[in-house]
């Protein structure tokens, strides 16, 4: 998250950090205060039943066959139909082949051999003696190892030191989402309040490990908190006015079935918090260095002028991430929109109904949230860069020109010239 400014900036006067350290450090304390009060106590029991045994094994062998008629396909279309040979390489039967249906229907993964395949264990349950196998799907296990490594060496190839940071950041950004952030949801807790904490927790391990404890950082982050705050405001206001409840996708209602207690209002609010967290810092960070950056190339720049300059840069860059936010919503979405798309209704009351003002709601108040952060984060920067400049004095009066000197004569000029006066006969 965020971006690279790797020039150093120019020291900051002693007060302005003393400020700065007065201002985070009891913002940062807060936010670990809040996360320790809101942190889960204890893991809640699994739902769903019990979990189903998988194995690992590799396909051997495939038999096609046609498939027997059904009352939705009389003439056994559909499938495909027939059996697989697995070679099982983990649980009871590991080393033997055992023989599976080909799976069916939608979605099912179509297997050739030689796939590495993931094999559920079957109870018959009134015969717990007599089990069978099926197919679940592909092991992905390899592929997104390798796709992973790459990703990490291109990442520490092209930014080296400041490109493990990073990756040190997406490491404890993952460590608090599915340690403090969904645990806590899950736990019962307010999911906006948990996703605000686990937000800002994120902002401070992520800005202050990748970009350097520095007065630029700390300006950053002072603006996406402030940013975040004003996001969960605006989230609030613009759900509360459209009614929505958070019933909005097939996931959502699947999950008030399983954990009845859980606020899927909230659960929509803390989504937009977490969402636009990605992106809010980067137009920080970027705000902070566009700033210091302007500031060290002219150092004559006013506060004002500062200012402004940074937040034209900050206009070109809201108006190309909107359009970034706008695309990441419609394609998390693909699957409803399409389903919208073929909806009969009009398209007012598509655009009204609950599973589309959802993503609207998303995008407009992630997109309120980053136009807010520019002026604010602009301002703490024009601020801060400027602190402890000398107030410019009186300029020094000139000095006072020396007399002009008279012209000079022709015996001086000849003595310059030849390096001594003339010499003529007098008379």
């Amino acid at each position: 998250m965020g971006a690279d400014h790797t020039r150093p900036a120019p020291p900051t006067p002693p007060g302005v950090r003393r400020l700065l350290v007065a201002v985070v450090v009891p913002l940062f304390a807060l936010t670990v205060i809040a996360a320790l009060v809101l942190w889960p106590r204890q893991d809640r029991e699994p739902v769903g039943g019990a979990d189903v045994p998988r194995y690992h094994g590799t396909v051997t062998r495939v038999v096609t066959e046609p498939c027997p008629p059904t009352p939705e396909a009389p003439e056994g279309a559909g499938g495909p139909c027939g059996t697989a040979t697995v070679a099982a390489e983990q649980g009871p039967d590991a080393g033997r082949q055992v023989e599976t249906p080909l799976p069916a229907g939608p979605g099912a993964p179509r297997v050739e051999v030689g796939d590495k395949i993931v094999l559920v264990e079957l109870i018959d349950p009134a015969d717990p003696s007599v089990k069978s196998y099926n197919i679940a799907e592909h092991q992905r296990g390899t592929p997104l190892i390798w796709l992973l490594v790459l990703f990490a060496a291109a990442i520490v190839a092209f930014g080296r030191w400041r490109g493990l940071a990073a990756l040190g950041g997406l490491a404890a950004s993952f460590a608090i989402l599915l340690g403090f952030v969904l645990p806590g949801i899950g736990g019962g807790q307010p999911p906006l309040l948990v996703a605000i904490v686990g937000a800002a927790l994120i902002m401070f391990v992520v800005l202050y490990l990748t970009h350097g404890i520095t007065a630029q950082t700390s300006v950053a982050v002072l603006g996406t908190l402030g940013s975040l705050v004003i996001t969960g405001v605006l989230g609030q206001l613009a759900t509360s006015a459209t009614h929505l409840t958070g019933f909005g996708s097939e996931d959502a209602t699947t999950l008030s079935m399983f954990q009845g207690d859980v606020d899927l209002h909230g659960l929509l609010l803390a989504g937009i918090i977490i969402g636009s967290l990605g992106v809010l810092d980067d137009v920080t960070v970027t705000q902070a260095a566009t700033v210091t950056e302007l500031a060290h190339a002219n150092p004559g720049l006013s506060r004002r002028q500062l200012y402004r300059a940074a937040t034209r840069v900050g206009r070109a860059h809201i108006a190309s991430t909107v359009n970034t936010i706008v695309l990441a919503y419609a394609g998390a979405s693909l699957p409803l929109l399409l389903l919208l798309v073929a909806d009969s209704r009009p398209v007012s009351q598509i655009l009204t109904s609950e599973f589309l003002a959802q993503e609207i709601v998303r995008s407009a108040v992630a997109t309120l949230g980053l136009i807010a952060a520019v002026p604010l984060t602009t301002a703490l920067a024009a601020i801060v860069t400027t602190a402890g400049r000398r107030a410019p004095g009186p300029e020094p009066a000139s000095p006072v020109p020396p007399p002009p000197r008279p012209p000079a004569g022709r015996d001086d000029a000849l003595e310059a010239l030849g390096g001594g006066k003339s010499t003529e006969a007098t008379w």
